[in-house]
């Protein structure tokens, strides 16, 4: 089996595949992860719990964009998964993507795994990945495995907490589908601001890469994070794949098997 964990500022997704099925996921709260031995107790009992053993662990993958955690959860992996393979997305690993950014090494590894992802469910077609989680990410990749960029805005909880913050009367509000563009009170006009201001902001910013990188040619636009569920009916996405992340570290720590 191998245990996959994504490593991001607000939550950590964690996956469990078995071969090239993913038969367990779960999320754990990025700042509540404590010591290692916590950590470690953590995923043993959900392992457990979900009728699966710890012992049949053979590999760990692992993308991380908080650096300040990644000794924690190595020493953790190393002291409970003893003897376990560990992989972690880094720049110089061996990922079949061409990366043709102006500096390669500042391309976060989640955006990474999940390009290696859209590759893999879409093979030979040109691609653009919408990331919704702390922050909005949107990444484009051509039909030859060039990762060429993207673009980066607050995420939708980043932007309340930020009218929340620096506001003395709004107020923080639920991150939801509004029932209407026009709200009719401040909580129902902050959710209309959110919503449709980020579905703006990503239709110009999508639009634009059509024009400027794809020249009009087809593209998959593919939602994954965990606020994309918001936007499923919203025709902004030809598809939602929300285990995106955790397929691409499975494709990443595949072809580093073979690379060595």
């Amino acid at each position: 089996m191998l245990l996959c964990l994504d490593v991001g500022n607000t939550h950590m997704l964690c996956g469990v595949f078995i071969k090239d099925k993913l038969s367990l996921r779960f999320r754990y709260a990025t700042p509540l992860l404590g010591t290692a031995d916590q950590f470690g107790i953590f995923l043993i009992n959900m392992l457990k719990h979900n009728k699966l053993s710890p012992l049949k662990i053979k590999a760990i993958a692992i993308s991380s964009v908080v650096p300040n955690y990644d000794y924690t959860l190595r020493h953790s992996f190393f002291q409970y998964f003893r003897g376990a393979d560990y992989f972690i997305l880094q720049p110089g690993a061996k990922t079949g993507l061409n990366i043709r950014c102006k500096n390669p090494n500042e391309v976060g590894a989640d955006r990474i795994a999940n390009a290696i992802g859209a590759i893999a469910a879409f093979p030979e077609k040109d691609l653009i990945v919408v990331d919704m989680g702390t922050a909005t990410t949107l990444c484009a990749i051509t039909k030859d495995r060039s990762y060429l960029g993207g673009a980066i805005l607050p995420g939708l909880r980043l932007c309340m907490e930020a009218l929340k913050n620096n506001t003395a009367k709004l107020m923080a509000v639920d991150i939801e589908i509004p029932s209407a563009y026009m709200g009719r009170t401040t909580r129902e006009s902050i959710q209309s601001g959110l919503y449709y201001g980020h579905l703006g902001a990503l239709k110009e910013i999508i639009l634009g890469f059509k024009k400027e990188i794809f020249h009009g040619a087809a593209v998959k636009v593919i939602g994954t994070g965990g606020l994309a569920q918001l936007y499923e009916e919203s025709g902004l996405f030809d598809m939602l794949i929300s285990d995106l992340v955790l397929q691409g570290l499975r494709k990443a720590y595949e072809y580093s098997r073979i690379q060595n």
